[in-house]
């Protein structure tokens, strides 16, 4: 009992402690020096440390009470062999303004580094903590001089890059890498500070550079890695390939970041090239899995934008596979884009139902099956076979209760009553979604309920908002043409009515499907002049900015419409995005 007694005192006196050096801290954060003195020089009474005495010296110093810093530096000196505090009594002759002897003890500071090289990290710190950056980089620059084999060229490198001298940081950086290659992501991360999109920017040239030269004298791995990061930050994804391709040759075990170059690739819509990657890896891969994921995504590509007489080539593309692959459980995922294939592009739904509810019959893992179940509850919403589908969608959720997929099921759940135009129900389930797992999911839940609960009420009927829903089916169903005609309806009978955003909206995102981008830009200025306090003004930035910067070739407009969101919608999902995008066309360096 008295032994626990003991620590539960200590414990409790530690717990004083801190709680006071908080307070400390806090007095000086906020600028009441003459109170954070006191409570450093308790402390320091207390537990005599360096700490409390450069607290103790930094607080003197702020108060303007420099003699009686200097005195406090110098009785540490007597007590201590430690030379950055010569550091700190030359600091402290700085502001004094007696910079002869400032620069005495600097001097002093640096020659004890080559007396000594282990004193080297100390004495820079502190030169870098009074940012006295020119003498941080002569103490390391002594450090590595005297001692070979100390390493501070990343020290080095974050000094340069405060100075602005991105040539040497840059090079500081790559020598570090050169000693220790596990740094490279660490220096990645610090590169994208400085480089940009734009190849021709002068930093992304000098890095360039700096690595070519590297290549050149020493072909390591790590250079091609760094040089395809680049050129992928530039969106150069061919010369990035080259890299990668490089780097595949000397270490012939995995395929994994040529794979992901190409999902960038896909994700960047430079189809060419994903196409020139997927079709190496399916020269230099056995595995299965692999090959039907390169196999797949050359599908996606060459169906998206396939005509109505290309059609049947695909079908058989796909056929062709499944001779060679098998219908089993390895790919069920081409099964699942092939049903979507029948269904949603070459509009036979029916033969696209029939063939899932085949793969049904495989010995399928519960979660592939729910994939399928999903697939062809989409297939039976695109026939307007409303209750069926949600007999799938309703499967899934209580098959996998909680899982991300039961939760997508639920917001079909929700978004099929919402087709039929019973709302409540529909607003009942996505109340439930708001809380989703999945971001995305939530996103989309919180989108819908908003548009239901603001027009459900707007007559008894609910008339427009039954018309807005069946334009969102046909959307849904690829009639666009027709959601177009229906939209416009929505907007000539019941103009002023809340739904108007909404429809002016959505008839937008159908003109830019359609490639009818002048009616695309009129709708969203139309939101933005008369709209510009509602939900969706945000939203009509950010698409209308999209519009000037990747298709009308107008970045100048663009830039303007993502500084509003910025200054104007703060709040919205688009600001990181619009800020990001922002810099880039103003020419900044983006992280």
């Amino acid at each position: 009992m008295r032994h626990l007694l003991i620590i539960l005192t200590f414990c409790s006196c530690g717990l004083l402690f801190s709680q006071s050096e908080q307070l400390a801290n806090d007095y000086f954060k906020r600028g009441e020096f003459e109170k954070a003195l006191l409570s450093y020089e308790k402390l320091n009474a207390k537990k005599k440390s360096s700490k409390y005495i450069y607290k103790i010296v930094a607080t003197l110093q702020q108060l303007e009470r420099y003699e009686e810093a200097r005195d406090m530096i110098l009785q540490r000196m007597k007590e201590i062999n430690y030379p950055a505090l010569l550091v700190e009594l030359g600091y402290n002759y700085q502001l004094m303004d007696s910079t002869d002897l400032a620069d005495k003890y600097y001097k002093e500071a640096i020659l004890k580094v080559e007396e000594k090289p282990s004193y080297t990290y100390g004495i820079a710190k502190k030169f870098e903590d009074h940012s006295l950056l020119e003498q941080a980089l002569q103490a390391y620059k002594k450090g590595m001089e005297t001692n070979p084999d100390f390493n501070f060229n990343m020290q080095m490198a974050r000094i340069y890059g405060e100075q602005g001298n991105i040539e040497l940081l840059f090079s500081n950086y790559i020598d570090y890498i050169e000693i220790k290659p596990n740094f490279l992501s660490n220096a990645k991360r610090a590169f994208s500070d400085f480089v940009s999109e734009n190849k021709d920017n002068e930093n992304n040239l000098i890095l360039r550079k700096l690595l070519l030269k590297k290549l050149q004298s020493s072909p390591e791995p790590y250079w091609y890695d760094m040089l395809s990061w680049l050129y992928i930050q530039q969106k150069e994804y061919n010369k990035a390939f080259t890299q990668e391709k490089a780097l595949y040759r000397r270490n012939q075990e995995s395929l994994s970041r040529i794979l992901d170059l190409a999902l960038a690739t896909v994700k960047e819509k430079e189809n060419e090239v994903a196409n020139s990657i997927f079709q190496f890896i399916l020269d230099n891969s056995q595995d299965i899995e692999t090959r039907l994921t390169a196999h797949q995504y050359m599908l996606d590509i060459e169906i998206e934008k396939a005509n109505k007489e290309q059609l049947d080539a695909i079908d058989d593309k796909f056929n062709q596979l499944f001779d060679q692959y098998g219908k089993y459980e390895q790919t069920i995922a081409l099964q699942i884009a092939y049903g979507n294939f029948i269904a949603f592009h070459k509009h036979q739904p029916k033969d696209a139902s029939d063939f899932l509810k085949k793969s049904l019959e495989l010995q399928l893992s519960v979660f592939q099956e729910a994939k399928v179940k999903l697939k062809l509850g989409d297939i039976l919403v695109f026939q307007e076979r409303f209750n069926e589908a949600l007999i799938y969608y309703t499967q899934i959720q209580a098959n996998l209760k909680n899982s991300t997929i039961s939760q997508e099921a639920r917001f079909k759940v929700a978004k099929t009553s919402y087709y039929k135009g019973d709302f409540q129900w529909a607003e009942s389930q996505l109340k439930i979604l708001k809380a989703s797992t999945s971001q995305l999911i939530a996103n989309d839940a919180l989108d819908l309920k908003l548009l239901i609960s603001d027009n459900k009420d707007e007559d008894s009927l609910q008339t427009s908002l039954k018309l807005y829903s069946k334009a969102d089916l046909m959307s849904f169903q690829n009639k666009n043409e027709e959601a177009i005609a229906l939209l416009d309806k929505i907007l000539t009978e019941h103009k002023g009515e809340t739904i108007e955003d909404q429809a002016l909206f959505m008839q937008a995102k159908l003109f830019e499907k359609t490639n009818q981008i002048s009616k695309a830009v009129d709708n969203y200025e139309y939101i933005i002049t008369n709209y510009r306090d509602e939900i969706l003004a945000d939203d009509a930035h950010y698409y209308l900015a999209e519009l000037y910067q990747t298709k009308l070739d107008q970045p100048e407009k663009a830039k303007e419409l993502y500084e509003k969101i910025i200054f104007n919608h703060e709040d919205s999902i688009y600001f990181i995005e619009a800020r990001k995008r922002f810099r880039r066309l103003r020419g900044d360096a983006i992280n």
